[in-house]
């Protein structure tokens, strides 16, 4: 029986870069799904929604590396986006590095391979770590879960708006974002 020695943080930023994206998980370097058509404009829609109301408040990132510990041990997960403000994320460090705090938001979305359940428990797991919002986009059923550190999860869908006072001045429907990313 063969021993996988467990990968540590430095070590896993130091693996080459390749065509596979990799987050590190319980000191495993494991393979992230790879996006697909509505995985794509959902992403994008997001970038440009967070992007015009973000303005110098902080940074949005697209499958940014964050930091953070996972039961004790290091993790490296890779959110489909992430919001970080200024007050977290000095503007002045220009580095290229992984995200070295918890931001404000990570959005997770659904891809067909994956459950419900197992990206509600990411989400869990990113609370946890200090990250303040987490939103997991469902495309197959058209719906935003919104899961807080401090109350239960509230899934909107149709034209319920969104707002929260975590992200000041920002509003928008699920029906919006399905709209314009073209999803059937």
């Amino acid at each position: 029986m063969e021993v996988k020695a467990k990968l540590t943080l430095e070590e896993f930023f130091a693996l080459p870069e390749g065509d596979i994206t990799y987050e590190l998980v319980e000191g495993e370097a494991k393979p992230k799904m790879s996006p697909k058509r509505f995985h794509s404009r959902l992403t994008g829609i997001l970038f440009l929604l967070l992007t015009q109301w973000h303005q110098n408040r902080g940074e949005v990132g697209i499958e940014w590396a964050i930091r953070l510990k996972r039961k004790g041990q290091d993790w490296a997960p890779i959110p489909d986006l992430l919001y970080i403000s200024d007050a977290r994320l000095s503007r002045d460090r220009i580095l290229d590095e992984a995200c070295p705090v918890p931001p404000e938001l990570a959005i997770e979305i659904i891809s067909p391979d994956q459950s419900f359940g197992e990206i509600s428990g990411k989400a869990i797991d990113y609370l946890n770590a200090g990250v303040s919002r987490v939103w997991v986009i469902d495309a197959q059923v058209k719906t935003i879960t919104i899961f807080y550190p401090d109350s239960p999860p509230q899934t909107k869908r149709g034209d319920e708006v969104i707002t929260d006072e975590l992200l000041p001045g920002l509003e928008f429907t699920p029906a919006q974002i399905f709209d314009d990313a073209r999803i059937p």
